[in-house]
């Protein structure tokens, strides 16, 4: 028998979740969708959404963990390496692609990391601990999930951790590392905003050397014009992607 496909508002009703979540988990590859119609509308199928929901369900078939060549960002894929820039201007918008960035890591078994505190920091735990399949609490605890306040004093202080940290996870054996910074936070660790963008620039070389993907997080609410010119010429590889899928 046929499996009847259910639109995005019957999926998040049959999920429990509202219906920007299953469009970001359709959006990041985590929950699998159908295109259909001319206006390619999502379609689900109940068997999909109730695979989804199992424990262990980690990824849609295929997806490899440690030899990952690249990863989903709101349906655009992003190869290793990949340093990213995304602008927001809202709190909702803040966690659309974010957080389905993290949940994916944390379910492929990937070290995550955010850079965050206060409560910016709160309220990706609080979206992280409403995402099915993870236990953010618990990964936290075993480190799978790190949360930094501000890494390090300076320019330099801030790449030397993240070059620990980095070569650290890859010591337990092959892995790709998701990392998520809001600047809005990272700034504070930082004199000015010129010297917060010498950061961003000179991370390009972290990226390069281990296997992350990195996403920059800006709230256009808070930095001003020039600063924002500056995140976008730091983050090169958004104009190889596509720069209108990260203004979100």
């Amino acid at each position: 028998m046929s499996d009847r496909l259910l639109n995005t508002a019957e999926a998040a009703r049959m999920l429990r979740v509202s219906q920007a979540s299953v469009r970001r988990w359709s959006d990041s590859g985590l929950l699998e969708a159908r295109r259909v119609g001319r206006r390619r509308e999502r379609r689900f199928t109940k068997s999909d959404l109730e695979n989804f929901l199992k424990p262990g369900s980690s990824a849609p078939p295929g997806r490899p963990d440690a030899g990952q060549r690249d990863v989903f960002v709101g349906g655009t894929t992003v190869p290793i390496h990949g340093h990213l820039a995304t602008f927001y201007d809202s709190d909702e918008s803040r966690l659309r692609l974010t957080v389905p960035f993290l949940r994916d890591g944390l379910l492929l078994g990937q070290p995550c990391f955010l850079a965050a505190e206060g409560a910016i920091q709160e309220a990706y735990l609080e979206a992280l601990r409403r995402e099915p399949g993870i236990d953010i609490d618990a990964a936290v605890r075993n480190g799978s999930f790190h949360i930094v306040a501000g890494p390090g004093s300076d320019v330099e202080g801030a790449l030397a951790y993240w070059g620990q940290a980095m070569s650290d996870e890859l010591a337990a054996g092959p892995t790709l590392i998701r990392v998520v910074g809001e600047m809005a936070s990272e700034r504070t660790v930082f004199p000015t905003d010129d010297e917060m963008i010498r950061y961003e620039v000179a991370y390009n070389l972290i990226a390069k050397r281990f296997p992350t993907v990195t996403m920059c997080q800006y709230d256009v609410r808070v930095f001003s014009g020039e600063t924002i010119f500056g995140a976008l010429r730091a983050h090169t590889d958004l104009f190889e992607l596509g720069l209108a899928a990260f203004l979100i």
